[in-house]
């Protein structure tokens, strides 16, 4: 047991540096899809045929492609037409992008899902689209996506450990080098899936405030 204590104490600190940058990767790319998914969103029910062409176009490519193969391309290809990526920024764009994806059908799903009787009360109004989205739809829309929002957030957090394929020296990776030199897998990834569960319990526990407080 003393033993168990003294490799708790030895490992942690370079798992909880491994922590950090699943945090910094998971909230980067959260941001980065928030905004692109609303982009690809507004897009598809914004009625111009074009623009919901292609945002459908998009959304349908970024399903079809791996989180892994997604990175690759960033990280490895992308240097060959002059853009050179750190693995973090990599990771952050690479995740960011392929999640906007789900993003995008959320809160396309919670936009169709807002009372049309509202909708057709603004536009009797004289309310311009931009401004009837602004001040009717996104608002009620919004409270719509927080549940599933906060489902992809976990599912963010747990598949920000692809990024590791790219170096990125996260809380997985971290967890493989240390049990690669010490030989202690069972303590080593103990304590991954442990420090994975402290951080996706409270998020648990708010998508499940979230899913009660919208039934009420």
């Amino acid at each position: 047991m003393v033993e168990l204590l003294a490799r708790v104490r030895e490992y942690f600190p370079i798992l909880l540096q491994g922590a950090w940058l699943t945090i910094l990767v998971t909230l980067g790319s959260l941001a980065l899809s928030t905004v692109l998914g609303m982009v690809w969103a507004v897009m598809r029910v914004s009625g111009i045929p074009l623009l919901a062409n292609f945002a459908a176009g998009v959304i349908n490519l970024l399903r079809g492609i791996p989180i892994i193969v997604l990175l690759f391309f960033l990280y490895f290809v992308m240097p060959d037409f002059g853009i050179a990526l750190t693995a973090l920024q990599a990771g952050i764009l690479g995740l960011g992008i392929a999640y906007s994806a789900y993003q995008a059908e959320n809160f396309r799903a919670g936009i169709e899902a807002v009372d049309h009787g509202q909708v057709e009360a603004a536009r009797a109004m004289g309310m311009s689209w931009p401004l009837m989205m602004r001040r009717v739809v996104l608002p009620q829309a919004v409270k719509i996506v927080l549940p599933p929002y906060g489902n992809i957030m976990i599912m963010m957090l747990k598949d920000s450990s692809q990024a590791s394929t790219i170096t990125v020296a996260e809380l997985a990776l971290q967890g493989k080098l240390i049990a690669t030199s010490t030989f202690q897998n069972a303590t080593v990834f103990s304590l991954v899936a442990l420090m994975y569960l402290v951080m996706c319990v409270p998020l648990i526990l708010l998508v499940r405030h979230l899913e009660k407080r919208n039934k009420t």
